[in-house]
């Protein structure tokens, strides 16, 4: 599989592309840990203005951390604890526009400033949560939000086929 950067007029457009592209990635193997790998290093190559994207995985009452790219981050996050842990608690996506304001969020790179994790549901229990972070204060939104959620459900569907 050779995927290359691209370049996008519209959200919308963009994130097309990456469900296109995953749905691939999870038509080529059936290992959970390659697709979240490669999903990892899609979002990391197509998301402007990104330094962390990843995974955690829900396992043994915590979320582990999974697949990811970027610099080494926090292993085991409590559900509950941090952004990660609310998505995961609440299974509903959080956007922090301003992580030096967020009163429980789990600084893995001072860079970051802004954050977006999505929870992924298998068979409506929580399989994990997607990571996206960025240097870029008020970086994700509304429309993020509803396109990471569609990741969210190509990688479900991929999980429970």
């Amino acid at each position: 599989m050779d995927i290359e950067q691209k370049t996008f007029d519209t959200k919308p457009e963009l994130y097309s592309y990456i469900h296109e592209q995953l749905r691939l990635i999870c038509a080529e193997t059936s290992d959970e840990t390659a697709v979240l790998a490669n999903a990892s290093g899609l979002l990391m190559l197509e998301l402007d203005e990104v330094n962390w994207a990843g995974f955690y995985l829900f396992k043994n009452g915590k979320l582990i951390l999974g697949p990811f790219q970027g610099k080494p981050a926090v292993a085991e996050i409590e559900i509950g604890a941090g952004v990660c842990g609310t998505a995961a608690q609440t299974h509903e996506t959080q956007i922090v526009e301003d992580v030096h304001t967020c009163c429980n969020h789990i600084t893995c790179d001072f860079a970051t400033n802004s954050e977006i994790v999505v929870p992924i549901l298998a068979n409506g229990e929580l399989y994990g949560v997607i990571d996206i972070d960025s240097p870029v204060n008020s970086r994700f939104d509304s429309e993020d939000a509803k396109e990471l959620e569609e990741v969210a459900n190509i990688i479900s569907d991929f999980i429970t086929k």
